[in-house]
Order: structure tokens, then C-alpha cells, then sequence
């Protein structure tokens, strides 16, 4: 008899108001660890949507006669994907249970019902009254909605029905009010895992319970401390995190907008740290305001602008900096280019002084023709670069030119001397951080500028048959087992996450709601080719994927958490990559390719903000750097420095971005094409 209570809410513990969610509604979370303030008892709401933006929460609670209720307050659908809210609560090791709540509709124009057997909140099976007239059991995943079994059935908005779902092995049956509606058998019911609340139109919950038997309450509890052990014993086989260096960044901290580079001409890094203030609209106009550049140790070698007290503030920024640390001129001293008050400037690495300086282009195109302007105005007369890339445009010894973008429709190419070479005003959207590289092997960069492939002329050449959304991100190799053929890993929003070959067709696609980061990577060293990770953000937020080389899926997983940087971590020496997720210390870390966390991050107090992986120690080994607005903490292997023989092939520092998609490969044949255009 399943009498054992394993689970029982009546929302007292919340006070009257509102359930945490992020006020701002921004895209921050996409690579910063964000988290809402607030009491949030046992439930996690991992849905956001950027059309939610001044329009409340989320979820209430809210009180009727000594009943506390958590009210869904979402009437938008469909934006910008299928997306249900949802909260969820419990644990991926439940089986073998009976869930139930009270719920009053205070509006039938839409669904509102039970998650059960979740594994996350876009993989899980549904009971739900429906608009039409329904009773629906469903299960819903990525993009897809398969109904498993249905039921007419009236519902109303002033009764309180209480739905109830029993689960026992393959076979779930589901009664409203004791009656028994609906049963079906599915394999997804046998996987157990968590439940949830989740509705697409104003109603209330209450006395949320599950039931099951004694002997599989203590089940759960095995297996959740199996997993734990074995988690435990994968991490003794690893060299753990050690503090290497903690820096005090004063007053002039950032989001993860920090560079990298060699500033006095020598093999020692420093750190390139620029604030920036919003203007006109959010974050559609970044303009930097101070930088400053510092060693390891924390001595500021420069700073140029006035830093900030109000950091925290400046640097929650969801948009690239216009800023990159690069030897453009070639003296064997890195420069630092930027772009401040409409001026785009190469500044000395060792001292901040401006070398060269040049007005950035003036936008003189139909405000009414830019994609992604804000009030289909553009602000200024001249550009304000929305990011800065280094590229070879022109064929030379070394990259010498620069890309500069606005947010989402013109790109400019640049010498080293800043002059425009070439302009192109994309009928696309751009996406955020387009690809320069060479795929024809004739010394000149092209582009891959959003969907569209550019000459090194500025010419289009061919596009990708997507016509909505942006790409995020953008991995091109030659990453396919048994293949030599190069391809690129696309996430772009909305329209999910895609394999392209270089000639503009898709060969392989994966709609998982708004895909928005991509690594590449040798993840599973017993398989053959790269394995592939990717996010999502916008929706059902925060879902992990790895597919094998030719895009099909290994597995899925949620980690509660968003700011998962997915960035390749170079941690062993040995050719195996870990999987960098958050500087959390109880869910963040590194993982393996079977998705468990092989290093976790020390509970010491250091910030979860941002991360980075990066090898500062010399050994080829990657270090992972940490930090918030206040403080920077860089970790080693407790076993550094060790000698290294694997010296893999990673995205180049002098063109970083929060919107570069990643890899490690082996050598440069991984990266250099000779396709034919």
C-alpha cells in the first residue's frame, strides 16, 4: 500500500507575494551563473522568457480562507518557442508513486495540470485538463508534444479538482476527482524522477502530495546515495582544484567580459578587465567606460576611464564588449583594441596610451532597413560597435584586419590601420559573434555571418535555408568520425541546434527550444570523432545535451542551474576533455562525457558568478578562473605544475566573446580547410 508520505506541500512556509524570478529578465543567465533572491522552498522554476520582461512573475502565492495557493500568472503562449511554466520539485530517483494536487482553474483558456516523471522540465509526462474540452496525457520533449491517451472532459473555473496521477512501472493511470480518466503504458514511466505544477493560463495549486511504499521510499534514498558515492569515487581519480591566486578587484570588477593577454611582450599573462554602461536601450548599445589591466598578482599595470563603485550594476551587460587583447601590429606586444565614445582605439599593452584612433563608421543606412535596431530607430550617427573580432581578410603573413558588427545587421571589415575595407548589410540577422576563417585554404578569411557565408570581399556566397531568430554560436572542424569533411555546429535560438556543411546545407538538426551554447570536444576519448555539447536558454532554460559526432543525441540532463559555459577544459593533459558547466560548488564543475561531475569546485567562499578556462600555468594544462564584481580566484590541478605531451588546439584568446562556440582539437589539420567555393 503506498501509505508513506514521501512528499507534501501546502505552500505555508511561503509568505504572500511573489515566487523569486529574475526581475531584469535578461540574458544574462546565458554565461553567468544568476540567481534569484527569495525564499523558494523545495521548487525550482527553470522557465524564462525574455517577453516576460516588465510583466511580474511568474508564479504567487496567494491565500482563500486559510489556503495558501502557488498561482500561475502566464497567459503567453508559444513565445518565443512551446513553452510551459513550470515548477518542479523532488528527485530524479522517485519510482513507483502516486502524485496528487488540488487545483482551481481561474481560467480554462489553455492547460494546466501534473509533471510527473521528469527528468526535465522539457522531458516529462504530463496530466492536464486541456482548453478544448479535455483531459490529456502527454509527453513533452524539446519541441514535440506526443498525447499518449485522451478524454473528453468539461472543466470549470470556480471548482477545485483534484487531479491525481499513480504511477507502477510502465503503466500510469490518471483520475480527477476519483474518477478514473485516462491509463497508458510507456517505457518514460518506468524511468521515474521528479514531478511538478506546470499551466499556460491563471490557476491555483494546493496540497501538492506523493505517496509511495516505505520499501521505495528507501529505495530512492539508496540510489540517490549510490549515485553520490560513485560520484564521489570518479572524483578520487582526478587531480582536484587548488587556489592558485585571489585577486581583489576593487572597484573595477566585470561580468564575463575579462581578457587575456600578453601586455609587456613577454610570456606572462595579464588581465584586461573593462566596465561598460548601458545606453538608449538595454543592452542593444554597450559603451565602455573604464579598463583597467592588471598581473596575476593583482597589480594594475593601467587603467584608462573612471571605474565605477556601482559595478554590479555596469557589468550586467547580456551583449560582447567591443574589446580584444592582440598583437595587430606585429611588434611582439599585445595591443589592446577597443572602441569608446565612437572612436575605435589600439591602445599600447604596456601603457594604455592610444597608438592609433579612428572614428567608427557613420550609419547612414534606412533606420527602417536594420534588423534588430531598437524602435526601428538606430540611436546614433555613428556605429557603436556591439563586438570586436580579429580576422585576415586580406591574405597577409598573420591576421592584421578587424571585424567590427552592430547588434544585428551590418558588419565592417578594418586593416590594421582602421580603415573600412568593406561593409555588408545583412538581410539576416548576423547573430552575435560571426566566424571569420579560411575555408578554401587560399590564405583569406571568409566569413560566416549569421547564416550567410561571405567572400573575403564581403560578397555573399551561399546561405543557409533559415530565414528567423540568430545564431548564437558557431564551432567549424572536422569533427565527424571517419570523416575528413569540415562542418559547423550552429546554436541558433529558436531554431534549435544544427550541423551545416560548408557549402549551405543542413545535414543534421535538433530543435530544442532556444539553443544558445556549443562546444566541441573530445568528451568521450572510447568514441569515435568529437562529441558535441550544447544549452539551451530562452523557454526551458538550462537543459544540458551531448551528441555524438554526426548530431545524435548521447543524453540530456538538467543541473538546476544556469550559466552553464560549456567551454572544453584541457584538465588531464591527455587528449580527454571535461565539460565546464558553473563555478558552483554543490552542482557546478567539470564534467565527464557520461555527464557526471569528475571535479567539483571547493566550498571556499569563491565567486560563482563567471568562469573561464584557460591555461596561465605554462603546463598546457587548463586553469579555470572564477569571479564576480568583487574578486577573481584562479584554480590549478592539486598536482601542478606536470609535465604535458598533449598540446590541443583551442579557440584563440585574442578573439574572445561571450558568444563563441568552442573547441579542443588535437592539432591544426582539425581547423584548416581547403574546400571548394
Amino acid at each position: 500500500m503506498r501509505d508513506y508520505l514521501l512528499f507534501h506541500e501546502d505552500f505555508k512556509a511561503f509568505g504572500i507575494g511573489e515566487f523569486p524570478y529574475d526581475r531584469d529578465h535578461s540574458a544574462a543567465g546565458e554565461y553567468q551563473y544568476v540567481t534569484e533572491e527569495g525564499y523558494h522552498g523545495r521548487w525550482l522554476d527553470r522557465v524564462c522568457n525574455y517577453t516576460y520582461n516588465g510583466h511580474g512573475p511568474s508564479w504567487i502565492i496567494t491565500e482563500d480562507e486559510g489556503t495558501y495557493y502557488m498561482e500561475s500568472c502566464r497567459i503567453e503562449k508559444g513565445k518565443p518557442h512551446r513553452t510551459f511554466p513550470t515548477l518542479q520539485t523532488g528527485e530524479h530517483e522517485w519510482r513507483e508513486y502516486d502524485v496528487s494536487v488540488n487545483m482551481r482553474r481561474l481560467s480554462t483558456k489553455g492547460m494546466a495540470g501534473l509533471a510527473f516523471c521528469l527528468n526535465d522540465s522539457i522531458d516529462t509526462l504530463v496530466f492536464s485538463m486541456e482548453y478544448r474540452e479535455k483531459a490529456r496525457l502527454a509527453y513533452r520533449h524539446k519541441e514535440d508534444i506526443t498525447v499518449l491517451a485522451e478524454a473528453d472532459f468539461i472543466s470549470f473555473c470556480d471548482p477545485v479538482y483534484t487531479l491525481e496521477v499513480s504511477v507502477t512501472g510502465s503503466h500510469v493511470t490518471c483520475s480527477i476527482d476519483g474518477r478514473l480518466l485516462l491509463e497508458a503504458d510507456t517505457e518514460l514511466a518506468a524511468r521515474g524522477g521528479k514531478i511538478g505544477i506546470t499551466a499556460d493560463c491563471p490557476t491555483q495549486f494546493t496540497e501538492v502530495r506523493v505517496l509511495t511504499e516505505e520499501k521505495q521510499a528507501q529505495e530512492a534514498i539508496e540510489r540517490k546515495q549510490a549515485a553520490m558515492a560513485q560520484e564521489l569515487q570518479l572524483q578520487g581519480q582526478y587531480p582536484k582544484m587548488k587556489l592558485w591566486k585571489k585577486i581583489d578587484l576593487q572597484n573595477f570588477g566585470t561580468s564575463r567580459q575579462i581578457r587575456f593577454g600578453h601586455l609587456t611582450g613577454t610570456k606572462d599573462w595579464y588581465l584586461v578587465i573593462p566596465q561598460a554602461q548601458k545606453r538608449v536601450d538595454r543592452d542593444s548599445y554597450c559603451h565602455i567606460s573604464c579598463i583597467t589591466a592588471l598581473d596575476l598578482d593583482g597589480n594594475i599595470l593601467w587603467q584608462r576611464g573612471v571605474p565605477s563603485e556601482n559595478a554590479a550594476h555596469l557589468g550586467k551587460i547580456s551583449a560582447d564588449f567591443p574589446i580584444q587583447v592582440y598583437d595587430i601590429d606585429g611588434d611582439g606586444i599585445d595591443e589592446v583594441i577597443t572602441a569608446h565614445n565612437f572612436r575605435l582605439q589600439i591602445l599600447d599593452g604596456r601603457t594604455g596610451e592610444v597608438k592609433k584612433e579612428a572614428a567608427t563608421p557613420l550609419s547612414d543606412d534606412d533606420d527602417s532597413t536594420l534588423i534588430g535596431a531598437p524602435y526601428q530607430t538606430y540611436a546614433f550617427d555613428r556605429l557603436n560597435p556591439d563586438g570586436i573580432r580579429i580576422a585576415n581578410f586580406r591574405g597577409l603573413d598573420r591576421p592584421s584586419d578587424l571585424l567590427i558588427k552592430d547588434r544585428y545587421c551590418r558588419v565592417y571589415a578594418l586593416d590594421s590601420d582602421l580603415n573600412v575595407m568593406w561593409k555588408y548589410k545583412s538581410p539576416k540577422n548576423t547573430g552575435h559573434f560571426p566566424m571569420a576563417l579560411d575555408v578554401n585554404g587560399d590564405g583569406k578569411d571568409e566569413l560566416l555571418c549569421g547564416y550567410t557565408l561571405l567572400d573575403s570581399l564581403g560578397h555573399p556566397l551561399w546561405t543557409y535555408p533559415i530565414q528567423v531568430d540568430h545564431t548564437d554560436e558557431i564551432v567549424a572542424g572536422k569533427f565527424m568520425a571517419g570523416s575528413d569533411q569540415p562542418y559547423f555546429a550552429c546554436v541558433s535560438g529558436t531554431q534549435g541546434f544544427f550541423i551545416g556543411d560548408f557549402h549551405g546545407n543542413i545535414v543534421k538538426r535538433d530543435l530544442i527550444g532556444h539553443a544558445q551554447r556549443v562546444s566541441v570536444a573530445n568528451y568521450c576519448p572510447e568514441r569515435e570523432g568529437f562529441e558535441i555539447a550544447v544549452t539551451n536558454f530562452w523557454g526551458h532554460q538550462g537543459v544540458l545535451y551531448l551528441y555524438d559526432s554526426e548530431g545524435n543525441q548521447l543524453w540530456e540532463t538538467e543541473n538546476d542551474m544556469n550559466g552553464n559555459i560549456l567551454a572544453p577544459v584541457n584538465w588531464l593533459g591527455n587528449g580527454q576533455d571535461f565539460i565546464l558547466t558553473n563555478p558552483d560548488p554543490q552542482k557546478g564543475g567539470l564534467l565527464d562525457g557520461n555527464g557526471m561531475r569528475a571535479v567539483a569546485f571547493p566550498d571556499d567562499g569563491h565567486p560563482v558568478m563567471c568562469c573561464e578556462a584557460i591555461d596561465l600555468c605554462g603546463d598546457e594544462r587548463d586553469e579555470l578562473v572564477v569571479w564576480d564584481y568583487q574578486n577573481l580566484y584562479i584554480y590549478t590541478q592539486d598536482d601542478s605544475p606536470l609535465e604535458s605531451t598533449y598540446h590541443p588546439v583551442k579557440y584563440p584568446f585574442y578573439n574572445a566573446s561571450n558568444y563563441r562556440g568552442e573547441y579542443s582539437f588535437p592539432d591544426q589539420s582539425y581547423i584548416t580547410f581547403h574546400e571548394d567555393l
